[in-house]
């Protein structure tokens, strides 16, 4: 892990701290019943809240919830039916005190949940289009920027794999980054996006998320804090491993569905208070 630290994150009215190496995990909520990683999955408001408590005791800082699947394989929601499995929830959560971060790419569902009273946008769409820009530049959130190979999830096609993309990806994100401070967007956090899933290879795409993680230090060096979507695999070994590779090499923020195992190993390599 590189001796750097970023800056604190102001979410809102929230503050994500990072000094002494401390991590901070993102527990996923998928309000799509599409979605595959079923353990972390409500079908309503109460189930929910159940899973939000569980994140929360076992060290999560911050709930990221989604109503839109981001596999390639899945429709698209409209922005209205996002929202109506979003509202009552996220209402809840907000009302319990919970950090809320919405996963989404629509600049509608965006606007709807910043009125809610919402600390964080997940942008999923790489916070590429303008519009999105134009509604997280006028709220006072915090924002993920996330490298994307296309303008949504679900328009992935192959990502070429051959060699390394780490360099490429820490370029564009860089640019991104500077290029939302000139809109007044500076509470910016970078993801290297390997928790999307593109089409081809699946040996080949396991060992580029592999590369990515142990190069962490060159997308901490962009001054940001740097979230980690830990890819959940079949199995929770190799989830774990990904976790702890994350862990070593500076990760600052861990979006992960397994957040009971995950906090006690960070908790063991003393990433966690």
């Amino acid at each position: 892990m590189t001796a750097t630290t970023p800056p604190d994150l102001q979410a809102g009215t929230h503050r994500l701290e990072f000094s002494g190496g401390r991590v901070h995990l993102m527990g996923v909520l998928n309000l799509s019943p599409e979605s595959k990683n079923t353990p972390t999955v409500a079908t309503d408001s109460e189930a929910a809240v159940s899973i939000a408590d569980a994140h929360r005791r076992n060290g999560a800082s911050v709930i990221d919830v989604g109503a839109q699947s981001s596999h390639f394989d899945n429709a698209e929601l409209s922005p209205d039916e996002e929202l109506n499995r979003l509202g009552d929830t996220v209402r809840r959560l907000l009302d319990e005190g919970f950090v809320v971060s919405i996963d989404t790419w629509k600049p509608a569902v965006v606007a709807g949940m910043v009125d809610l009273g919402v600390s964080i946008i997940n942008d999923t769409g790489g916070l590429q289009n303008p519009e999105m820009v134009e509604v997280v530049a006028s709220a006072e959130v915090a924002a993920v920027v996330m490298y994307l190979e296309g303008e949504t999830p679900l328009e992935v096609g192959a990502i070429e794999l051959e060699g390394s993309l780490a360099g490429q990806m820490v370029d564009r994100l860089g640019e991104r980054v500077r290029n939302l401070a000139d809109k007044g967007i500076t509470e910016v956090v970078v993801d290297p996006g390997i928790g999307i899933s593109y089409q081809g290879d699946r040996s080949l795409y396991n060992q580029h998320q592999v590369d990515v993680i142990r190069r962490l230090a060159d997308f901490r060096a962009l001054g940001r804090p740097v979230l980690l979507p830990v890819p959940r695999k079949t199995e929770l070994a190799p989830t774990l491993a990904l976790a702890t590779l994350a862990l070593e090499h500076g990760a600052d923020i861990l979006r992960v569905h397994d957040v009971e195992a995950v906090a006690g190993i960070a908790r063991m390599m003393g990433r966690m208070l």
